[in-house]
């Protein structure tokens, strides 16, 4: 499926041009070659030379053109970024990083959640729990997954595994992306908001390291269900944020649209750099050029090195400085200072909340 977000259309006519050289280079180096010549001496003649030299310019102008686009994103297109069709998610990750997968089904309450997938398996030198939302790829895997909304027995079935993991001590990660909890009324009668209270709670204490990356959306409590971890990263081309630009441009402006879509991201500083400003989140991991959907490899590459890099330094500490430190990772989100009075001005002492 092509799909080109507006900000990419310059590279429209750099990548005609870098497949009209590749159809240059395939004619003269297969179709055109003459009898007995191999297809090796067919790419080193002058005219083949040019192409490739040709060629060789054009991807490394791609490749700047990428890195200078996706290094000026206005918070709304990082939201478009996030949402691109072709972004790897979880089960693309767990493919590429994970070895011996072994899938878990089930909340033994009420049934098996499509949109969160759970399982055991390596990553790098360390046995793991993998816990992730998965939006599906066509369109049936995608009603299939409710696109990505997890139901509250997805958020049980992620707890019955994360405890079940912390039982032998196995280390937690899990792939955050997804807009946000299922808000149908069957999944508010099943207790939507009590399953992710208790995620909160319970992840908070669980006596296993707990790593967390949004690698997509990370849109409310949907996300921080999830997301209670001793290490928190972003992927560079995502968002994490208490509610949807749409669901804030609503509410704020009655109405969601392009303008207002934007205003709202912008007020929200729901971008990795802002949520590593902000101290929400502790890592940013870069994206290949051109966002993770452009080469789906390499950033579960990066991914993997951060998880890997993480858990070698967490495993080795002891339930008590685990549960204390992650503790005091959530305890000081959102402390503030008050300023002094000045003199003769009748304003509280300092404090720090």
């Amino acid at each position: 499926m092509f799909y080109q977000l507006e900000f990419e259309k310059p590279l429209t006519e750099i990548d005609d041009r870098i497949r009209e050289m590749e159809r240059k280079l395939d004619r003269g180096g297969v179709a055109g070659a003459p009898p007995g010549v191999t297809p090796e001496a067919v790419a080193l003649a002058p005219d083949a030379s040019s192409v490739r030299t040709e060629l060789d310019r054009l991807q490394a102008e791609r490749t700047e053109t990428l890195t200078r686009i996706y290094a000026n994103l206005r918070p709304w297109e990082v939201v478009r970024v996030a949402r691109h069709p072709n972004r790897p998610q979880t089960r693309d990750y767990i493919g590429a990083i994970c070895r011996d997968f072994c899938e878990l089904h089930g909340d033994r309450r009420y049934g098996d959640d499509p949109a969160i997938v759970t399982g055991f398996g390596r990553i790098g030198p360390h046995k793991c729990l993998v816990v992730g939302h998965q939006k599906g790829k066509d369109t049936t895997e995608k009603i299939r997954c409710h696109f990505g909304c997890a139901h509250p027995e997805g958020y049980r079935k992620a707890l019955a595994k994360m405890r079940l993991a912390a039982k032998y001590r196995v280390p937690i990660v899990t792939l955050v992306d997804t807009p946000g909890a299922y808000p149908g009324l069957g999944a508010e009668q099943r207790g939507q908001a009590e399953a992710i209270a208790v995620n909160l709670m319970e992840m908070s204490r669980l006596e296993t390291p707990i790593v967390s990356i949004v690698i997509g959306e990370g849109g409310s409590g949907g996300a921080l269900g999830l997301a209670v971890a001793d290490r928190v990263a972003m992927l560079r081309n995502s968002w994490y944020s208490v509610i949807s630009p749409e669901g804030c441009a609503a509410i704020l402006w009655k109405q969601a649209n392009e303008q207002t879509n934007a205003q709202a991201a912008d007020a929200l500083k729901l971008t990795a750099s802002d949520n590593l400003e902000l101290g929400i989140v502790d890592a940013v991991i870069e994206e290949p050029a051109g966002a993770a959907h452009r080469d789906p490899k390499g950033a579960a590459s990066a991914i993997e090195r951060w998880v890997v890099a993480q858990l070698d330094e967490l495993v080795g500490k002891s339930n008590e400085t685990l549960l204390q430190e992650r503790y005091d990772r959530f305890r000081k989100l959102g402390a503030y200072e008050e300023l002094a009075a000045e003199a003769g001005e009748d304003t509280p002492s300092p404090s720090v909340g």
